[in-house]
């Protein structure tokens, strides 16, 4: 059986415009736009890279958090978990996602 977290259909619906794909990894699945993963999908949630800023202003929202991709793994750095209330409006969660693809296509890889 194919491994596909509760949100998938969702993400992959708001994300559309990014030409996505998704990847299985760490006990969840990676959403990527062209090389980029931007988002990161665990059971029930969702976690976006976001810009410094972006990072800063989602932490502040009500049930906002680090995403832990597996119990006694260290946070995904720059991904936040999105709160239900975010996941549960889809115009909000548009934003969020256009900011997280935004930031990740247009990001320099420092090597």
């Amino acid at each position: 059986m194919v491994y596909r977290p509760l949100r998938y259909e969702q993400m992959m619906r708001a994300a559309e415009a990014y030409d996505v794909r998704a990847r299985r990894m760490f006990g969840g699945m990676g959403i990527y736009t062209g090389e980029k993963m931007f988002a990161f999908l665990v059971g029930e949630d969702i976690g976006l890279k976001l810009s410094p800023p972006d990072l800063e202003e989602a932490m502040t929202l009500p049930g906002a958090g680090p995403l832990v991709p597996e119990p006694d793994a260290e946070p995904m750095r720059e991904y936040v978990k999105m709160p239900r209330e975010i996941l549960d409006n889809y115009e909000s969660f548009i934003h969020w996602v256009e900011r997280s693809a935004s930031y990740a296509r247009h990001k320099v890889t420092v090597q």
